[in-house]
């Protein structure tokens, strides 16, 4: 099971995926006429200028979510390995993919707001509510929206969870002695109070936790670099050096060094895979193109500063060498060997080590705490929205033992994963979280005339002169179809 396991697992990660996300991005960048750039300024006065109400959460409670779900053990261990395998070099290519990738998260969130419906009094929307009403509700596309959410459901409601909970047991046994077990009671207790509580209270949760997690975590980084001053015009001729091939030592494993900073780039802030979409459209917002430029925005906030963080405090302390081909080893400076799972930890806990002697271990659990257990609460999310696709599509309502049923299935893996996880869970987790990524990236190249109309109808109402609280939306007039929230919301409004 497991040879098979891997074998499907490395076909859906291949390489193809990873060309075709940088395509997406490529695609969506030239056609906006690179709006993560030119519009940069209105993305981060969007970001703190949504209104919640009673069906939806603020933009900033949505860009929070969404982070929630983007930063996560990836951003220690997927930057650490991706430095490991593929050389200093790999963070330049890091950026590169969150530059461009901000060009699919503005897509494929647009799109979410675009299709978004209102169920039991909130707002809820994603891949799957688009791919069925962009198509224009044909038969071929609800199979397609069926599909993706099912393969949602059972990747992140089901599989991964006991993946990251694990790494938090795991990280706090090592630094503090605490029983597993006991971990795994405590996360059941916190992770069952927020998500009880629906999207609000996760969105209020992820609101508190993510700036300040993030936060801590860049103070870090940014007290290590002031530190070790002197090592940053190294460390960042190291970087860009490597990244073209043209530093010696590096040189010879120049196509490593782009394969594994686009991999864990992409792995990392997920633009293009159909996670952000899931939080956008539970945003009250008055046109589906704002909370696009916001999770654009996300993108840059979990590369560009989050993984950029872990980067610096690597590299600037030294703790890094490179991956073996010939004997699969990986050898710290430090002197032990770790196996791959253990790098992260490893890399960041020597980082941290040469301010406090010690400290590298209790940092790196509570930081691994809550990005874990953020993300947590973000697949839970993602996971209810497609559970309520799903029961709606065959009943034609939606079914509340259906939600707690997966609540408690959810608690449950959490737990089991706390106190013992699988290589497979992983492997077929991963799985799951690629086909959604083929699924959806597909879909939103296809939908791209969509994209464009709400991108040039809100680029039109600002040149106009309107400001960001001024502009709305009406799919009618731009020929957009299967848009029923929106023309229901402006036939309320005339009436």
């Amino acid at each position: 099971m497991e040879n098979i396991v891997n074998t499907v697992n490395g076909v859906v990660w291949s390489n193809w995926l990873v060309c075709l996300c940088l395509l997406s991005g490529i695609y969506f960048s030239l056609r906006t006429r690179f709006s993560q750039v030119r519009n940069l300024k209105e993305m981060v006065h969007l970001l703190f200028a949504g209104e919640k109400s009673e069906e939806g959460i603020s933009s900033f409670q949505g860009f929070c979510t969404a982070l929630a779900g983007r930063i996560g053990t990836g951003n220690i261990a997927g930057v650490a390995t991706a430095i490991a395998w593929g050389g200093p070099g790999a963070l330049f290519w890091m950026w590169m993919i969150a530059f461009l990738g901000a060009g699919s998260a503005f897509a494929e969130s647009t799109l979410g707001q675009l299709y978004k419906e209102k169920h039991e009094g909130q707002y809820c929307g994603g891949p799957a509510y688009y791919i069925e009403k962009g198509f224009g509700k044909k038969g071929w596309a609800k199979v397609y929206g069926m599909v993706f959410a099912i393969v949602t459901v059972i990747s992140v409601g089901i599989l991964l969870p006991g993946v990251q909970s694990n790494s938090i047991a795991v990280s706090v046994n090592n630094a503090f002695g605490v029983n597993v077990k006991i971990t795994g009671i405590a996360l059941v207790i916190l992770v069952g109070v927020v998500i009880f509580g629906g999207i609000k209270r996760i969105g209020s949760a992820a609101e508190f936790i993510v700036p300040f997690m993030g936060g801590a975590y860049i103070l870090m980084a940014l007290i290590i670099i002031i530190v070790h001053i002197g090592y940053l015009p190294h460390v960042l001729a190291l970087i860009f050096k490597s990244a073209f091939g043209a530093e010696a030592t590096f040189g010879g494993i120049l196509g490593s060094t782009i394969a594994w900073g686009v991999k864990r780039g992409v792995y990392s802030n997920e633009a293009g895979q159909g996670t952000g979409p899931q939080a956008s459209s539970a945003a009250e917002v008055s046109h589906p193109a704002k909370q696009g430029f916001v999770q654009a925005f996300s993108v840059y906030v979990d590369t560009l500063f989050v993984c950029s963080a872990t980067g610096f405090m690597i590299l600037m302390t030294d703790n890094y060498t490179t991956f073996s081909e010939k004997t699969h080893e990986i050898i710290f400076n430090a002197g032990p060997e770790y196996t791959i799972d253990q790098i992260g930890p490893a890399y960041t806990q020597g980082a941290v080590n040469t301010l406090i002697n010690g400290f590298g271990a209790a940092f790196v659990a509570i930081a691994l705490f809550f990005f874990a257990f953020t993300t947590l609460m973000a697949y839970y999310y993602i996971a209810e929205v497609n559970v309520n696709y799903i029961v709606k599509r065959f009943t034609g309502k939606g079914n509340i033992w259906a939600v707690h049923a997966l609540k408690l299935v959810l608690l449950f893996m959490t737990y089991y994963g706390s106190v013992k996880t699988s290589d497979l869970a992983w492997a077929m987790g991963d799985i799951g979280v690629g086909l959604m990524a083929w699924l959806n990236i597909i879909a939103i190249l296809a939908l791209s005339n969509i994209v464009m109309k709400c991108f040039k109808d809100y680029e039109a109402q600002m040149k106009s002169g309107k400001v960001s609280e001024e502009i709305t939306f009406d799919p009618v007039p731009l020929g957009i179809k299967g848009a029923d929230f929106w023309e229901e919301l402006n036939k309320e409004k005339t009436d």
